[in-house]
């Protein structure tokens, strides 16, 4: 039997599909059956032929991304032209407190965006959480936006607005919240640039407050 990452990007190789091929090393890493690291070694083993397509699939999972919508995130933030941020990197108050872990948090203005599926928020533990959660973000004074995954590919203009609009630099409280996040980054002592430092593997807490 072929290990895990070998059996993943032998099916890879087969596929056409991108989303399909995301969604399948994504399963695979979240599962914990391996890594993108591994993934990657794979992939520069198995050289170029019928690669193009697994590589550029699994681009935003080494970025961060667990899922297709993350990746369609991703992709969409980029473009958006506002400040880089991280994935799935948790998030503390000022006494050390866990906040959450955002989909994407964005350092520079404070801003959480949420892909939140109905899958998963819409049985009773779920949007008990879901409402917990977002009882937290704004304790802390942190804007955070929810987006369906289905908009990130039918109203893509649209959220990129939204995107623009929430966290607007020109309106005093988010000015306020930009200034509130820079002194984190000033005082968090595991941060390079802003209060998220560089991606890694396994990205840094990051303190608010």
């Amino acid at each position: 039997m072929a290990p895990v990452p070998r059996a993943v990007i032998d099916a890879a190789r087969r596929l056409t599909d991108e989303d399909e091929i995301q969604a399948m090393m994504a399963e695979s890493v979240q599962r914990r059956f391996c890594t993108t690291d591994l993934l990657t070694r794979e992939l520069d083993q198995a050289g170029r032929n019928g690669t193009a397509l697994p590589r550029k699939a699994l681009a935003p999972l080494l970025a961060g991304a667990r899922s297709v919508a993350e990746a369609d995130a991703g992709r969409l933030w980029r473009r958006s032209g506002l400040p880089p941020g991280h994935w799935n990197v948790p998030i503390f108050d000022a006494n050390g407190t866990y906040i959450a872990t955002p989909d994407f948090w964005c350092d520079e203005v404070a801003f959480a965006w949420e892909i939140d599926s109905l899958r998963h928020h819409a049985d009773l533990d779920g949007h008990r959480a879901t409402v917990a959660r977002n009882a937290r973000y704004a304790a802390a004074g942190i804007v955070v936006l929810q987006t369906p995954p289905s908009r990130l590919r039918t109203e893509p203009d649209e959220v990129q607005r939204e995107l623009h609009a929430v966290p607007d630099g020109t309106s005093p409280p988010a000015a306020g919240r930009r200034a509130q996040a820079r002194r984190v980054s000033r005082s968090t002592a595991h941060a390079t640039t802003g209060t998220t430092a560089t991606a890694t593997p396994n990205p840094p807490k990051v303190s608010v407050g």
